[in-house]
Parts: C-alpha cells; structure tokens; sequence
C-alpha cells in the first residue's frame, strides 16, 4: 500500500485497528481495579490496559506502512524522522475509562512530512467512529459531518478541558471560562480531548479550548475539524497547536469572537 495515494485506504485499515483496540479497551473495564492503575503525574493515570492496547495499535500500524515512526503517549515506539509516522493515544480519557464514565476513545493520526493525511478517532462507549483522510470529506459511522453553522456566540455550546498541570495558568483559565459562561449557551468538560475536537468536527460543540495537551491528544481529532470545515490555531492564532500544547478550534464563522476571549485571558505576550 502506497501512503501518497492511497489515504482512504489506509483510513479505512486504521478504523479497524481502532475498532478492534476499543473492543479490548471495552472488555477490560470489569476488570481493571485501583492495583492496576499506576501514577504517571498528579492526576495523570495510566494502567496495562493503555499499554497494551498501545503496544496492539503499534504493531498493527506498523504493518500498515513498514518503516513508519511513532508518537505515542505510553513510549511503545519512536520515531527518528521518517517521512510517515502514526500519531497515537490507545486510550484517551484514561481516568473516565477506570472511573466507568464516558467518554473515552483511541484517537490515531497519520503524519506525511509533519502534515496530518489521515485522521480516526474511536469513541468507545457509544461505538462512534471519527474519521478522514486527505482530500476527502470528514464522516461519523459513513455518514459526513461538518462543523457547527453557529456565526452568534450567543448561540453556542463549548467544550473544554481542565488542565491536570500547569497550574499556574489556572486563574487565566478561570476567567476565559467565565466570560465564555456569560457569552454562550454554556460548558462542558467530557474528559476527552480527542472526542472534545471530533465533536466540534460533528457540530455537536460549537468550538473547543483547551491547554496543556500533548500532540497525541489533538493530531487525530484536529485533522478531522479541519476536513470537516474548521479552523484551529494556538492561544496567539498560530500554527503551533500540535506540539504546542494548546488549542483553539470551531468554525470560521466563530472564529474570531471565539479566539479573541481565548486570547485575551490565555495569550501569550
């Protein structure tokens, strides 16, 4: 299978690397107790099911396109510059998964000379499947989607995330949140990053913020916005979201009342 010019096939290979992980993720949470989850950081959690699921997604990708490199949250592969590499979190929402609460998915992203080709995040609890590829359309389960047609502030719903460190931002965040509670119909915190981005992609949330991310947590599910019509940039409206730890994403039509609240408590001077 050749990457340049085949993405819908290997999107479609992906979501069944992603379906049958979330399968295993699904059938070992009766299973998983407090001995088995270990502490990565305050609050950061991690459990054999992680890295396993992991260490399952690697190996299957791996033959999907031999001699690709990783990024992956729990360190199972590397990556020294190879032109494709798989941008991976085999369980996003880990502390939701151990909890017994939704939502919690596997978000995988394929990466061709630092662009974003293909794009699949997995929802496990609700069986949904995020998906796109380059040059095509976004989908949910075969059906396309496209951001929220939103232009009012007023008229939208947004997602969001608490930070679990870099707590010395925590009072600007506070205050982004509170002038986005009196500005929009509300809130909400699902603990997902991957599927906070895949619903502002289905226009379920109007737009998405959230800092102290990691690449794993935003490359699948930002690649499936941008094909479904959206728009993401950092704090400052740059192109450093990926690597940069923060995020802003929604429609162009919100955008700029959006990014300038997100700006002006959480930008950097």
């Amino acid at each position: 299978m050749t990457p340049a010019t085949d993405y819908h096939s290997i999107c479609n290979e992906v979501q069944k690397i992603a379906r049958e992980a979330g399968s295993f993720i699904r059938g070992e949470r009766e299973k998983v107790s407090e001995k088995d989850v270990q502490l990565k950081s305050v609050a950061s959690l991690v459990t054999y099911v992680d890295k396993t699921a992991e260490a399952r997604i690697v190996e299957a990708l791996g033959e999907l396109i031999p001699g690709s490199g990783f990024i992956t949250e729990e360190g199972t592969a590397s990556y020294s510059g190879e032109k494709y590499k798989w941008i991976v979190d085999p369980l996003d929402g880990t502390t939701n998964f151990i909890h017994g609460i939704a939502p919690h998915s596997v978000s995988i992203a394929l990466m061709e000379d630092e662009k974003a080709v293909v794009g699949v995040v997995f929802e496990i609890g609700q069986n949904e499947m995020f998906y796109a590829w380059k040059g095509g359309p976004a989908f949910l389960n075969d059906r396309e989607i496209k951001v929220s047609t939103a232009s009012n502030l007023a008229d939208t719903l947004i997602g969001t995330g608490f930070p679990y460190y870099a707590f010395e931002r925590v009072d600007n965040y506070i205050g982004a949140i509170k002038e986005l509670m009196q500005q929009t119909r509300g809130l909400r915190r699902f603990g997902s990053a991957a599927v906070d981005l895949a619903y502002v992609a289905a226009g379920r949330f109007d737009a998405f913020f959230e800092h102290a991310l990691h690449a794993w947590d935003v490359a699948a599910g930002a690649f499936i916005l941008q094909q479904a019509g959206g728009r993401v940039s950092d704090f400052n409206g740059a192109d450093n979201w990926l690597y940069g730890g923060e995020i802003v994403a929604c429609s162009e039509a919100i955008y700029p009342d959006f990014y300038s609240i997100v700006n002006k408590y959480l930008g950097h001077s």
